[in-house]
Formats: C-alpha cells, structure tokens, sequence
C-alpha cells in the first residue's frame, strides 16, 4: 500500500520532528522566532483540522486492529499503519507550528500551556503507537489503552485549543451556566447588555490567555483600560471612538474588528455600543434608569426578559372582541397588554382629528382599560370626568394636553393608578394633592410644569413612595473635557523620539508636568508639537478649555532602554523573555507582561558583543493588599567569564510600610565599572513577610522589565 522507501522517510521526518517538539518544548523560552517565520506559525489554525481528522481514524482502527475479523486483514492493517504515520506526522507539524504562533505576542495563560503540553502529548503518544505496534509485547490492551489515552490527549487539546482560539468554554458553553436572558428589571446595561456583546464577540481575541493587542474585554478594568492602540471609547463621542471606527471598517480592511473569518457584529449590537458610548457609558446603571423612550433602554429591553412577577391578576372579564376591533380606527388603537390577558392599552393619536367623543366611545370597554395616552392632543378638563370612570386604569399619560389643573381631583376616583404624567401643564403644587391620596401611585411625571424646586422638594419628602420624574434642567454647569490622546504608544524606547499628543476638541489646551505634579491651568506647561523624549521620564497630561471642567489627568511613564541582550534566562521560571520585550506591566499582576515569584529570583543576561554600561534598571510592581512587595534588595553581578563574575551595582529599596500606595517603580542601580561586559547576574531579593499579612502569606517580587543604559 505504501512504498517501503517512502515509509522509511516518513519514518525518519518523524522521528526527526519528534526531536524538533522536544527541543522546542525545553528551550522554546530562550528563543525568538524571526518575522520570515511567523507566517508559518499562523499556518497552525488552517492545518490542525486534517491531523485531527486522520488521527481520530487512525486510533479508532488501532482500538480494534486485533479483532478476529481484521487481525489477519492486510489492507485494514496497511490502511491503519498509513492513517498512524501520516496523522502523527501532520500532528508534528501542526504542534511545531502552535509553538511558532505562541511566541507572537498575544498568547499567555494557563489555557495555553494545557493546549501546548496536551498537544505535544498527543504527537509523542500517537507517534509511540505508531513505533511499537508491531513489537511481540504490543497487545490487544495495549493497543487499546493507547488509542484511549490519545483519543483523551485529542480531545483535551481541541477543547483547550477552541478556548484560546473562540473564549473559554467554547464547546461546552452552550449546555453549561445558560440561565437566560436577564430580567430587564433587574437588568444593567454595561453588565446584562453591552459585556454579553464583548463575550460573544470580541473575547475570544482580548481574554487573560489571548491578550490580542493588549487589549482585555473581561471585565470593565479591561475596558476602560484600552489596548495597544489606545483607549477603546470617547465617552459621549460615538464618532472618535476606536471601537466603532475598527468596527464600520471594510471586512477586508486587516484593522477590521471582528477578523474576516469570525461571527460578525449585528446591526442592534453594533447601535446598543453607539448608544452606550454616546450616553458617556456607565457600568452601574440599571436599564430601567434610562428614560421611558431612550433608544438604549427601548433596545436593551428587546434583549432581555420580561420583568419578573409583573404578570397581574385582574379581576374582570374580557370585552367583547367584535367591540374592541370596532373601536379601532386611524387616530385610534385599542389592543390587549398580553396575549390571554383581559386587560386593554389604548393610545390615540391626531390631534387634528381630536374630539372628545374619542374617550367617550371608550365607556363600554372602561373596565378592561389598563392603560390610556393621550399625550399631546388637546384635552380640556371636561374629559376629566370621563376617564375618572376607567376605574381599573393603571397607566395614563396626559402629557402637553390643554387641561389646567383645577379638575384633575376628579382622577382621585382612580383607586388603582399606579403611573400618571403631567409634564408640559402648568400646575399648582396644591393641584397635586389630591392625586398624591391615591395609594397605589408609585411615579408622577411633573417636569416642565412650573412647579418649584424648593416645592418639588417639599412634595418627595412628604410622598416618599412616590418617584417624582422632574427630567433635566439645564443649570449651566459646565462639560468636562475628554483626555488628551497620546499618540506615542511605545513606552520602552532606545532612540530619541517625538512626543505627540491631541485632543478632539477644538480649541483645548494640553498641559503637562514632569516632576510628580498634577498639571493646573495656570502654570504647568503648555504642550506644543516637536516636544522630544529623550531619557526616562513620567508625563502627566491634563487638557483645558474656558467653558469647560478640565479632563482627567493621563500619566504616561517612558523608560530609556538603549541595550537590548541575546539571552535573558530566569531560574525555575521560563519569563525571561518578558524582561527584555519592551512592554510595561499595568497594575494588574496578571496582565502576562510580570514575572513574580515567592522567592529570590536570578536573571542570567547574556550580551554576544561586550557592551560597557552605566545603567541597570528594574521594573518593580507593589500591590500591599496582595502581598506584593518591592525587593528587599537587588544585586547586579557581572563580567566576561560566567563561572567568575563580581558585584558591579546594587540597590537598597526603602523598608516596606503597611500603608504603601500600590505604585509601579523603576529601581536603577549605577554601576561601578565601565569596562564592556557580556554576561550580568541580576538577583532580587524578596522581604520578608510583613506583620500586616494575613496568616500563612507569604510576600512575593514582581518584575516587567529591564534597562540596559
């Protein structure tokens, strides 16, 4: 079936890739894979679905190749010896491509490792079936506890690999924790809304294990946060927003976001994130907080459940349906609150063809209606009369209409009114009262009234059941501005560069400080074009405008890195290359950009061409509530021999106290030799635990990178 001259290569490629996973697998830490490489590592999605299709095959023949009815059949014996050496073949070079992918920036995590050491498992089990199968000693329980076994390592490294790939639980997400769609009045629109968004569509890229372009859609730290190229939204401005820029790219576009390739955003998604930014999001609020029109509430309610135990028991019949369809009409809809239910909402529109008779020929179905509007027609006091006889009306908006307050006494005969609005009607506070007896009145709409404050005010602290709705009032208090945007995204720099900084609105003026200080409006700098980074150095940046509140301040830290070294290997920990890839840790420990460790870490630096130095820098994090100190002290070894090298710098951080700000710092030690050097031994050592530490914790370092001055 298969040539024996092109068997015995494909023996040898295997064995050959066999060692190449090995190698990698050991020392993969210490390498950094070159661009012209890259492509073939992102090969790894579009191969892995063969070798799992021919692997399946291959044990699933393996687990009954010494049945009777096949052990002396050669062709399902060369079949299955085919299917093995080709699936483990394939697999080897998907897995070494996995490696490739995994060294991009991006992927980190534990779902990564069990995805790597799952599918590494696989290709050295399949490939030992494969060169054991015809030894005496290779039995039918053999063979079948390795076909079992690889089948595990298969799907293991599927599932593991779909989590990277799509978000975690990918496979057994749609029969695991479902609950449903959220009550809408429970809900909240970042939570219930907006984050189900992200979740569906945006975290199988952003999570804690495939941090692609830095950017984090978990949670709202994430969100707020941004990613690589910049902050993720303007509030209140749609437009300048980066999220809804990357999403009405063309699908070819390679910025576009979601991929080609990936389930796209739908129309409703992408308005509900319009709306939320343009409503300057607020991962807080409930959606029924929202105005009773918003366009964000009234779409987010379309998502979501109905209201829990909001189905009311009414105490009358339904009307007769040939009544109700005659009462309908072009000025005027009459229809049931809910299928089965008796209760009618009716709503009458035109206000040109406006009579009064329009409420009168209601009188038959007065019972059954639950809900009336009336909102801007030209109801007079007279008609008060009549809708005081819908005395099962829980609902009545009567919005702008021409009535004048001193009838609306003849609505106290509404024992069941639970909303009423009056908004746009000119009223006296004492108008109110009588309406404010009615017990079940839970919101009273009264903006835009001529009401006063101080008497509004007076009415919610006498009515505390009752939530006066007074909407907004323009009291001049002025916006506050955006941040500024920064430009310059690279943090780690080796050549002098441009700093460049603007700001969306017209006419704000940027000002910034150097030294610590918050920027003000009077004496701090201002910024202009051509302003140049040169060394280490923090920025904080503030904009300002007359008119308007100053924005937020943005602090940026650029560290100087004019060295880069060939190798840099920490013991026990396979971090190393985090030390020295130019990207600054955030305050989240976790970010995949730290390495921390309980115990004194040793980081070996190797530079192949001596380089005479005068700086080492040190990225340290502290988190107090969390344990995580600043070295108790850092030692810096160095020369040409490895086995001899001596003490060149130290530093002596400050004694660490309970109520430390969390703060990242660099720590630089000035060394005491400029003779060029090539290998540098870095060790930091921990504190000991602290008096303040809850029982049993123990204090930990926590390092992002290196400087090389």
């Amino acid at each position: 079936m298969i040539k024996q001259s092109h068997q015995t290569f494909a023996e040898t490629l295997l064995f050959v890739l066999n060692t190449l996973l090995v190698f990698l697998l050991i020392f993969g830490s210490h390498l950094v894979i070159p661009q012209w490489l890259q492509p073939v590592g992102r090969m790894h999605p579009l191969l892995l679905h063969f070798p799992i299709v021919i692997l399946m095959m291959g044990i699933l023949f393996e687990f009954f190749r010494f049945r009777s009815t096949f052990k002396e059949e050669a062709l399902y014996q060369n079949f299955t010896t085919v299917l093995l050496l080709l699936g483990s073949l394939l697999a080897a070079v998907t897995a070494i491509m996995g490696l490739f992918l995994s060294k991009e920036a991006g992927y980190t995590g534990n779902v990564l490792q069990w995805h790597k050491w799952t599918g590494a498992s696989l290709v050295f089990l399949s490939s030992a079936i494969y060169w054991c199968r015809n030894y005496p000693w290779y039995k039918t329980w053999v063979a079948k506890a390795g076909a079992v076994v690889a089948f595990v390592c298969l799907v293991f490294a599927g599932h593991y690999g779909a989590d990277i790939t799509h978000g975690e639980n990918f496979v057994l997400g749609p029969v695991i924790h479902r609950s449903g769609a959220v009550p809408v009045d429970k809900a909240l629109v970042y939570q219930d809304v907006i984050q189900p968004i992200f979740e569906s569509k945006c975290v199988s890229c952003h999570n804690d294990d495939k941090l692609k372009g830095r950017l984090l859609l978990t949670d709202m730290e994430g969100v707020l946060k941004g990613g690589k190229s910049g902050k993720l939204f303007v509030a209140g401005s749609p437009q300048l927003s980066l999220l809804l820029q990357r999403l009405h790219l063309p699908l070819a576009d390679d910025k576009h976001m979601p991929p080609a390739g990936k389930p796209q955003l739908t129309d409703d998604e992408i308005a509900l994130l319009y709306l939320w930014i343009k409503g300057k999001p607020n991962f807080t609020q409930k959606v029924l907080a929202l105005p009773v029109n918003d366009s964000l509430r009234l779409l987010a309610a379309s998502r979501l459940s109905p209201p829990t135990n909001t189905t009311e028991i009414y105490d009358f019949s339904a009307a007769d349906e040939k009544k109700v369809k005659e009462l309908n009409n072009n000025y005027r809809v009459v229809q049931q609150i809910a299928k089965e239910s008796p209760a009618l909402s009716v709503s009458i529109y035109s206000k040109s063809n406006y009579t009064p008779k329009a409420v009168e020929e209601l009188e038959p179905v007065k019972k059954q209606v639950v809900s009336l509007s009336l909102n801007k027609l030209p109801v007079k006091d007279a008609e008060l009369k009549t809708i005081s006889k819908f005395t099962n009306l829980r609902r009545l908006n009567l919005n702008f209409t021409d009535i004048s307050g001193k009838q609306l006494s003849e609505l106290s005969n509404l024992k069941n009114l639970k909303e009423l609005s009056l908004a746009g009607i000119q009223l006296k506070v004492q108008e109110l009262e009588p309406l404010l007896s009615i017990k079940t009145l839970t919101e009273l709409v009264i903006w835009d009234t001529g009401i006063k404050d101080t008497e509004i005010q007076q009415l919610k602290q006498r009515h505390k059941q009752v939530n006066f709705v007074t909407g907004f009032k323009d009291d001049g208090v002025p916006l506050k501005l955006n941040v500024p945007q920064i430009k310059s995204s690279t943090v780690v720099f080796s050549k002098p560069f441009e700093l460049v900084i603007s700001h969306p609105i017209k006419g704000a003026i940027i000002r910034y400080t150097t030294d610590g200080s918050d920027p003000d409006s009077i004496k701090s700098p201002v910024y202009t074009p051509g302003m140049i980074i040169s060394s280490d150095v923090t920025i904080k940046v503030r904009a300002y405008k007359a008119g308007w509140y100053g924005s937020d301040i943005v602090t940026i830290n650029y560290n100087r890195n004019t060295y880069t070294p060939d190798t840099s290997i920490i013991d026990n920990n396979n971090g190393g290359k985090m030390m020295i890839d130019k990207e600054l840790g955030s305050f989240r420990p976790f970010d995949g950009k730290w390495v921390g460790v309980p115990f004194e870490m040793v980081i070996h630096i190797t530079f192949i061409n001596p380089v005479s130095l005068k700086t080492i820098g040190m990225g340290c994090l502290r988190l107090n509530g969390q344990q995580i100190l600043f070295p108790a002290g850092i030692e810096i070894l160095g020369g040409n021999d490895k086995r001899k090298l001596t003490l060149v710098g130290s530093i002596k951080p400050a004694k660490p106290l309970k109520d430390d700000p969390d703060k990242r710092s660099l720590f630089e030690a000035k060394l005491t030799t400029a003779a060029p050097l090539k290998y540098f031994q870095i060790r930091v050592k921990p504190v000991k635990p602290q008096s303040w530490f809850p029982p049993q914790k123990t204090a930990s370092v926590w390092v992002d990178e290196l400087f090389f001055n």
